[in-house]
C-alpha cells in the first residue's frame, strides 16, 4: 500500500509540478514509470523502505524546489512559480532598526 501511494503522490506532483509542459510531463512520467516497473519483483523489505523513503524525498524536491521557466525572447524568460512556493514579501532594509 506504501508502494501505492508514493506511485499516486509522485504522478500528482508531476502533473501540479509541470503543469502546461507536455514535453516535461511525458519525461517525468516515463521516468517514475520506469522506476517503479524496474523494481517491481523486489521482495527485501528493507529495500522497499529505502526506495519508499528515495520517492518520498523525490516528491518533496520537486514539489518545493522546481519551478517553471518558459523562454519568451532571445534573452528573456518568464518564470512560474506555484501558488506553494509564493512567500511572504518582507521589504529588505538597508539600515539596521534603531533600538527603543
Amino acid at each position: 500500500m506504501q508502494v501505492l501511494s508514493v506511485f499516486k503522490s509522485l504522478h500528482r506532483t508531476r502533473m501540479d509540478v509541470f503543469k502546461d509542459d507536455n514535453r516535461a510531463l511525458t519525461a517525468a512520467r516515463l521516468k517514475i514509470n520506469d522506476e517503479f516497473q524496474k523494481n517491481k519483483s523486489e521482495t527485501s523489505e528493507e529495500n522497499i523502505q529505502k526506495m519508499i523513503k528515495m520517492g518520498l524525498n523525490v516528491e518533496a524536491v520537486l514539489r518545493e524546489a522546481v519551478v517553471q521557466m518558459e523562454h519568451i525572447g532571445e534573452d528573456t524568460l518568464l518564470l512560474r512559480p506555484r501558488e506553494s512556493l509564493l512567500l511572504e514579501n518582507v521589504p529588505y532594509c538597508d539600515q539596521p532598526r534603531k533600538k527603543s
